[in-house]
């Protein structure tokens, strides 16, 4: 669990779970980003991790091998709306979520902590007006993580 005062706002985060999306998240080209399995190892030391994605590039259960996650390849329509029900049935007050398309608004949303990340595929504008945070990629975000203090500064009033 990381635990977290809000100052100005007498807010308490207290996470137990980060959703994550794949592809523009983690992965570019349906290949994960340098450093960003290393990343999730150790935060799964504090943190349940969940990777939800649509499978864009085929390939993901290969590229998340050795990280400690549960996996969710969704297959349909309305993957907005779903990943918004996974933040949920996780319990959203305990969970981060983050993400950078169009798809991800909902999660982003509903997640106590919503962060969003702008890389190579950019990110739509929807999912930038329902996070807490922007990052300009998906370490900075994870290292947010890590090093709480730094939400803090950015989420005080």
């Amino acid at each position: 669990m990381i635990k977290l005062t809000i100052p100005g706002k007498d807010e308490i985060l207290e996470l137990e779970h980060l959703v994550l999306d794949f592809n523009g998240t983690l992965a570019f080209n349906g290949k994960l980003k340098p450093g960003v399995g290393e990343m999730l190892v150790g935060l799964s030391r504090q943190l349940r991790i969940h990777i939800v994605t649509a499978g864009t590039f085929g390939g993901v259960e290969r590229e998340v091998q050795g990280i400690p996650c549960v996996l969710k390849v969704l297959e349909g329509t309305d993957q907005t709306a779903r990943k918004g029900r996974y933040v949920e049935e996780l319990g959203a007050e305990h969970t981060a979520a983050i993400g950078n398309g169009r798809n991800d608004r909902a999660m982003l949303k509903k997640a106590r902590l919503g962060i969003l990340v702008i890389q190579e595929e950019g990110a739509a504008v929807e999912s930038i007006l329902a996070a807490d945070v922007v990052c300009r990629d998906i370490n900075e975000a994870l290292q947010l993580l890590q090093h709480p203090l730094r939400l803090t500064a950015t989420l005080r009033t």
